[in-house]
């Protein structure tokens, strides 16, 4: 493997980092990923050995391509390198580094400049959203040099205009993920709004300061700071990511007033300690909850149309234009765009320490050591449901006892079939794990037909543990009991309309077998995923779901559901008032979720036991049984072998399921209907 590659050194926004293209770079995600520590120095917290700066914004890297999305010019892969520890996290953004990729793609003949300006259109590859980018490129060549200056960045230099197109929803998938403009938590109002950022928004007056104050003030305010996580915590299961303890989203913003009817004034917290500046994904947030009516960041109303917003933080300011379509509570953005600059500070070659390389020689002679890098734990639902809340209750405690970092990356879409091809097609070295459960290894392979075999693809790791399904529904839909829920189906079909996270997945399972054991007919409104599922559900958009009690425990709390029935054998100790489904006279819909952990095919047996001794050491530890038993699951740990069985039985399980009672994937039946 050659030592040296092509680099562009840059400053992009106030980033810096190397950018690379795709081809400059080693095959394979791990070869890559290696480069990447090399190039950054990441080894070491200095970062002396590389071009890092020492610190996360000087860690980051730029990965460019031409597009494999239709209309789009450019693929930005972002990925964010590890300061003192040898990692690499492809799942955040970086709005700062944006601002070079098209400079940079023109510079290396990509893109075809234009006399004048130029604009290119990005996707990023994080996101899987766009962005319009505008360069000046004068006589068809880039130009750095201009007038334009942004806080934090010496000097001036020419614009770089980022007009974001999918920023709303991008996470949650609605703008104000609970249905609501303002909510209210332990008696304060917030404003939960996705805009390139998930965010939970506050008046700074409403927690007692001004929102003025330098970041060291508001750092060494601890009762503050205890105050907005107890608020964002409750908020992330609001918006539907479920227990955020663990995660850095959604980002608490203090907001006050700026110096101008168009100006607002904004303290960003990541999110235990607040921002030098700000954030550029997150000034999007920001303008877009100042721009509309009704949040607790909202200014006087504006009229549909392009506004010119300023978004002041401890460093300065960030210039945010934002087009506004529609009047009152109709009224939503359609665009956000922003000035950055860029500067190319060096091109040429960069050289790459060996130590970062794997060796196949040594390998051939000692067995390398596991695990040698991070692991990466992959979850086959949105980002906030259940499965993704017990991955990262592990994750958290598996880094120490294996000696790396274990990230969680969760990645929805076919109902989970896009994660399981995923893991059973990565490297079987034990660095790519998968958090599976009965919807991704019996019910959807017994529904379908996949691209991946839920026994032969996979090597058991250990069970996680189960968590019970419950029936439950929205309070506005005024049923009480099963019996008056079956007596309302049969007296008009289709008037209740419940929520599935997808083909395959329990929810629906459960959901499809009540209406087949009833003789009744719900209207059905598939996810992807059973946080947006309980989210919708939770906002009176759907009547009724399925969720597993882990999911649904925090919403049973706080009364925003009400538990009809459980979907299983027995009553539960935590709600002893709540009747099974058969005591209800509904019988065939046992439904209990079970999880566990997997790693691909072939991978060997050494790091396979290696792996399920750390995983049974943590499903151990009190304070992990206590978090499993609080929201609603039982821990149940096991030996590969335990697991390999509960796969076998499952699957066999519900393809008889299938058999008998005539399921086939929504798509089939419309298929048939039409």
């Amino acid at each position: 493997m050659s030592q040296s590659i092509p680099c562009v050194l840059m400053r992009a926004g106030t980033s810096r980092g190397p950018f690379f293209l795709r081809e400059w770079l080693p095959e394979g995600d791990e070869a890559r990923d290696q480069a990447l520590i090399g190039a950054i120095g990441a080894s070491d917290p200095l970062q002396l050995d590389g071009v890092g700066g020492g610190s996360t914004l000087n860690s980051k890297v730029a990965i460019v391509s031409r597009s494999k999305e239709p209309g789009c010019d450019l693929d930005y892969l972002f990925a964010q390198v590890g300061v003192g520890h040898r990692s690499v996290d492809t799942r955040p953004n970086c709005g700062n580094m944006l601002s070079g990729v098209a400079p940079f793609a023109i510079e290396q003949g990509l893109v075809a400049a234009r006399d004048g300006v130029t604009q290119v259109r990005v996707f990023n590859v994080n996101t899987r959203s766009r962005i319009d980018v505008t360069v000046r490129t004068p006589g068809g060549r880039v130009t750095y040099e201009g007038d334009a200056r942004i806080d934090g960045v010496a000097g001036t230099a020419a614009p770089i205009l980022l007009n974001f197109l999918d920023a709303w929803g991008a996470v949650t998938g609605q703008l104000f993920p609970t249905g609501r403009r303002i909510d209210t938590i332990d008696g304060v109002e917030v404003s939960c709004i996705d805009a390139a950022m998930p965010l939970m928004i506050v008046r700074a007056a409403d927690l007692g300061v001004t929102g003025r104050e330098k970041p060291a003030a508001l750092d060494s305010d601890t009762a503050l700071l205890e105050r907005l996580e107890t608020l964002r915590l409750q908020a992330g299961r609001l918006m539907g990511l479920g227990d955020v303890s663990n995660s850095v989203i959604p980002k608490p913003v203090l907001v006050s007033a700026g110096d101008s009817p168009n100006s607002i004034t904004s303290r960003y917290f990541t999110p235990r300690k607040c921002h030098a500046s700000h954030a550029v994904t997150g000034a999007i947030g920001v303008a877009s909850a100042f721009a509309l009516p009704g949040t607790v960041a909202s200014a006087a109303a504006r009229a549909p149309g392009r506004h010119s917003l300023v978004v002041l933080h401890p460093a300065g300011q960030i210039d945010v234009e934002v087009e506004i379509e529609g009047e009152g509570a109709n009224a939503a953005v359609s665009r956000a765009a922003l000035v950055r600059t860029a500067r190319k500070i060096m091109q040429g070659e960069l050289h790459l320490p060996d130590y970062v390389f794997s060796r196949p020689e040594a390998a051939a002679a000692t067995p390398a050591a596991f695990p040698r890098k991070a692991v990466t734990i992959i979850v086959p639902t949105r980002a906030g449901g259940g499965n993704d809340t017990m991955a990262r209750i592990i994750a958290t405690r598996l880094g120490p006892l294996l000696g790396q970092e274990v990230l969680v990356d969760a990645r929805a879409g076919a109902n989970g079939a896009i994660a399981s091809e995923y893991v059973a097609h990565a490297p079987p070295d034990g660095h790519t794990l998968m958090f599976g459960y009965i919807g991704t290894h019996a019910m959807n392979p017994a529904l379908q037909k996949l691209g991946y075999d839920p026994v032969n693809d996979f090597e058991p790791v250990g069970l996680v543990g189960s968590s019970p399904t419950m029936m439950v529904a929205h309070p506005n839909l005024h049923v009480t009991d099963v019996s008056a829920l079956i007596s309302r189906l049969k007296a008009t079909p289709f008037s209740v309309d419940y929520a599935s996270a997808g083909d395959g997945t329990p929810p629906h399972f459960a959901a499809e077998l009540f209406q087949l054991n009833t003789g009744t007919s719900m209207a059905n409104t598939s996810y992807d995923g059973a946080a947006p599922a309980i989210a919708d559900t939770v906002g009176g958009r759907t009547q009724v779901m399925f969720p597993s009690l882990f999911t649904a425990r925090p919403y049973l709390r706080s009364g925003q559901l009400r538990a009809l029935a459980v979907a299983g054998p027995r009553r539960l100790d935590d709600l002893p008032g709540v009747p099974t489904l058969s005591e209800a006279g509904v019988d065939g819909v046992d439904v209990t979720q079970w999880y566990g952990l997997f790693a691909p095919s072939g991978t060997p047996p050494a790091v396979i036991a290696q792996l399920n001794r750390a995983l049974n050491t943590v499903l151990a530890d009190p304070a992990v049984i206590d978090r499993f038993e609080s929201n609603g699951a039982h821990v149940e740990s096991g030996t590969p072998a335990a697991l390999k069985a509960q796969v076998a039985s499952e699957l066999a399980r519900w393809q008889q399921v299938v058999t008998l009672s005539g399921l086939a994937p929504q798509e089939q039946r419309l298929a048939v209907l039409e």
